[in-house]
């Protein structure tokens, strides 16, 4: 275990024995994984009680992940288990994160996602261009499908 996946780990237990302190009760544990993709931070899976971590992303902004990506999904753990289904980011929720965990409740990160940003591919149309998913581009490219501009109506093809 690196030093970065032993503070994930850490941080994890600390938000869960601080919230066992303010709320007067036993939370199980989750499991916890640094296998997700993509452009978030975190997801938390309520039925699976089970969270899982962007590792490009917390290596990149560890001191700010740690701080309020870990809270951020455990909040969301904690609010299920206390209220069952509510809205994700609703005031069951704000509440763990601010009088619990002491952080702004923030539905979303604000970190650089360059790095774990999609791939796209350059399009026109008659009226601007398009950023082509690597998906739909390959798509095009073996003419399983053409695409549309919304506003001209006018295909989009390849710069």
């Amino acid at each position: 275990m690196t030093a970065l996946q032993q503070a994930l780990a850490e941080r994890v237990e600390a938000c869960y024995l601080t919230a066992e302190q303010h709320l007067e009760r036993a939370f199980p544990r989750p499991q916890v994984s640094l296998k997700l993709r993509g452009q978030s931070a975190g997801a938390a899976h309520l039925h699976e009680n089970r969270l899982r971590f962007n590792p490009v992303l917390l290596a990149e902004n560890p001191d700010i992940f740690l701080a309020e990506v870990v809270p951020h999904e455990v909040a969301h753990l904690i609010a299920w288990q206390l209220h069952g289904r509510v809205r994700p980011h609703g005031h069951e929720w704000q509440t763990l994160m601010s009088q619990v965990f002491g952080c702004a409740p923030r539905a979303r990160h604000s970190f650089d996602i360059s790095s774990v940003a999609p791939q796209t591919f350059p399009y026109r149309c008659g009226c601007q261009d398009h950023a082509l998913t690597v998906r739909r581009h390959n798509k095009v490219r073996r003419g399983q499908a053409r695409y549309l501009c919304r506003h001209c109506n006018q295909p989009l093809t390849p710069l």
